[in-house]
């Protein structure tokens, strides 16, 4: 194997299906008109089990709209949403020619089939074993999606899932910039996906006061950094990218969207859910990925912030970013797309990712929506209101995820 252990790992190919869109195009169009994605969920069981929550950021287009039926009829939800990201992303990427044992997979989720698990238990329990689905435990395994997407582009080089919770998405796109460096792979195809819009996942969350409850205003439940914020609003969908080395991709005259420049992680070991107050370990993976890039802090001009809209996260994690940046952080724009998206759970990461990239691309810091009334304690230079224009020439720009269990994950992208 041929190490690329030094050479700059770029940004091929982008896919997405969202709350906002059915491509990445339009889930980004629908960022920069600031709209959201959150609306009542129409589903019986909503009523029937008398949920507390009974809104989601849910899918903007149906996989029906996408895939074919026996697609469908196979695949758990997690592993649909996946294989149409992966599906544009290898398109976006020129669907390049490349040998099946040099091209690998990486899909994160947070849960992954909880569908497919969920209402094979209600088969057994109603109908017996025999009614049970053959395909019951390939389509709710995690590692589903990873399969699905490795078997439709004939990936052989490997096809991994990290579970990390909500760090899962930025993970596998971490793990991508591993494989390709340490020679695996000359081409991964990376991000994370969730289908975690089901009456127990709603219910477990709600029941941990995580959820936001204002089911009289949806689209005003994502509210990041704001005094009343209540919990999140949980979402649906997937994003991926395609990475390799920069020789490779001009070696084929591949578009380059950005630099995956820097990667860090770290773990809090404090609270299964709870993040640690002073954001210890995720300012540590913070300015481990601004290392890793070569860089120093002052060069970050931008932050998509993990901010969920829930009171203890969004204070830790704003904790963390002047705990790395000190004084520079007051100048950094930041922006929390899940008051627009939701929190997609194991693909907010690779979401968030791909909309720090095209941040970067189009030179714009988007704003956060539904913020009336900021939170003193976030001593952040929140982007509201209006959109903030990013700076000329090379700039570098920081995604931020972390998970239940104290998983954090930043990475650094530069401009190519």
């Amino acid at each position: 194997m041929t190490s690329s252990r030094d050479q700059r790992i770029v940004v091929t190919g982008l896919g997405a299906t969202t709350p906002l869109g059915g491509t990445i195009t339009e889930t980004w169009e629908g960022v920069l008109a600031g709209r959201s994605g959150a609306r009542p969920i129409d589903a019986d069981w909503v009523t029937k089990y008398e949920l507390p929550v009974t809104f989601a950021a849910q899918l903007h287009t149906p996989p029906a709209e996408v895939l074919a039926k026996v697609e469908i009829r196979r695949l758990d939800p997690s592993s649909q949403y996946a294989l149409i990201a992966a599906r544009a992303a290898w398109a976006d990427a020129g669907a390049p020619d490349v040998t099946p044992e040099r091209l690998a997979v990486a899909v994160g989720s947070g849960i992954g089939g909880v569908w497919t698990l969920l209402n094979q238990w209600d088969t057994l329990r109603e109908r017996g074993p025999r009614r049970v689905y053959p395909l019951a435990v390939p389509m709710l395994m995690p590692n589903g999606p990873a399969a699905a997407v490795s078997l439709d582009l004939g990936a052989r080089a490997g096809a991994h899932t990290p579970v990390s919770a909500c760090a899962s998405g930025a993970e596998a796109m971490a793990l991508g910039v591993q494989m390709i460096r340490s020679g695996r792979a000359d081409m991964v195809v990376a991000g994370g996906t969730e289908a975690a819009i089901h009456a127990l996942p709603i219910a477990g969350f709600a029941a941990m006061h995580a959820l936001s409850t204002r089911n009289d205003d949806p689209e005003k439940a994502s509210c990041p950094y704001d005094t009343d914020r209540d919990g999140f609003v949980l979402g649906e969908g997937s994003a991926v990218v395609v990475l390799e080395t920069e020789e490779h991709a001009k070696a084929r005259g591949a578009q380059i969207y950005a630099v995956l420049a820097g990667v860090g992680m770290s773990a809090d070991a404090y609270h299964v859910t709870a993040p640690e107050p002073e954001g210890a370990g995720a300012s540590r993976a913070m300015l481990e990925a601004v290392e890793t890039a070569g860089l120093q802090v002052g060069d970050i001009v931008h932050i998509n912030a993990h901010a969920t809209s829930t009171p203890v996260g969004d204070v830790a994690e704003a904790n963390a970013i002047v705990r790395a940046f000190g004084k520079a952080a007051a100048g950094i724009p930041v922006s929390a797309t899940k008051s627009m998206t939701g929190h997609l759970l194991g693909a907010a990461g690779s979401l968030e990712a791909l909309f720090t990239i095209l941040s970067i691309r189009d030179r714009v810091a988007p704003a956060t929506i539904n913020i009336d009334n900021l939170d003193p304690a976030i001593k952040l230079d929140v982007v509201r209101g209006e959109h903030r224009t990013l700076p000329a020439g090379d700039i570098a720009a920081i995604d931020n995820s972390f998970g239940f269990g104290g998983h954090n994950v930043a990475l650094v992208f530069t401009n190519p």
